[in-house]
């Protein structure tokens, strides 16, 4: 049993990509995906926080807006500078740096939703089938890291009172030893409103959508996925799939 007030090393950042409903689908994005950023701490303090503060200060002045990818590809709000060409691209160029920059491992884990409805009769929800996948394989990564006695947080935004409840009722499942490790995992739910100033669902925020076009158009060319792509989870030999990239089914 870990002793009080003291914790992993690491930080944990959840966020998604398409709607996880199996009743209805989008034919143009039939695909859920939910993606976690693996991040030390001293990198968070050090490095992503200033850097990112830095990047809003040259923007707007000022570091309280927060950063959709949806209000960055169609422009509103807070975003409507974008509409200007010369100033979007510098903006995007500063923001592929954050991205490039950011030291974070990366797994996320992919969900075809009109095959993953197909394969199953009564199929289990795919966030919570994609919660506790991804969860699996962030657990071993930090075992590997030597931090699997000690408690991380694993941090999403608020989606709703009902969506919450479900979440958190999935998450305890999973942590409690209904997983595939058949083992309690050391994971604090950390969630934390929509408008919360934090850094590392923001980034994170801006990582789950490549994720999820280039499952859908794997042709075509896709800037932030290649970066992405540099930051999966990979095994001892370099694999990818199964390890930073879990396709269901």
């Amino acid at each position: 049993m870990p002793e009080p007030f003291v914790f992993s090393d690491y930080l944990v950042f959840v966020d998604e990509s398409g709607d996880h409903q199996l009743n209805r689908m989008d034919p143009q994005f039939p695909v859920f995906v939910l993606l976690f950023a693996i991040i030390h701490k001293n990198d968070y303090l050090n490095q992503i926080c200033p850097d990112l503060q830095r990047f809003k200060f040259s923007f707007w002045g000022h570091d309280e807006v927060v950063l959709h990818e949806h209000e960055i590809r169609k422009p509103f709000g807070d975003f409507l500078f974008l509409l200007q060409k010369p100033i979007r691209e510098r903006f995007l160029a500063g923001l592929t740096a954050q991205m490039e920059a950011m030291p974070a491992t990366v797994v996320a884990v992919i969900i075809d939703k009109p095959s993953y409805a197909a394969r199953y009769h009564t199929p289990v929800s795919p966030y919570d089938y994609a919660l506790e996948t991804g969860l699996e394989r962030v657990f071993r990564h930090l075992e590997g890291l030597g931090q699997a006695a000690t408690p991380t947080a694993i941090i999403v935004e608020k989606r709703g009172k009902r969506e919450d409840a479900e979440l958190e009722l999935a998450f305890r499942r999973v942590c409690d030893g209904a997983n595939a490790l058949h083992r309690a995992l050391p994971f604090q739910l950390v969630m934390i409103p929509k408008f919360s100033n934090s850094p590392g669902l923001q980034l994170t925020d801006l990582m789950a959508r490549p994720v999820a076009l280039h499952h859908l158009r794997p042709d075509q060319p896709n800037r932030a996925f290649d970066i992405i792509h540099s930051k999966l989870r990979r095994s001892p030999d370099g694999r990818i799939e199964g390890w930073g990239l879990k396709r269901l089914p």
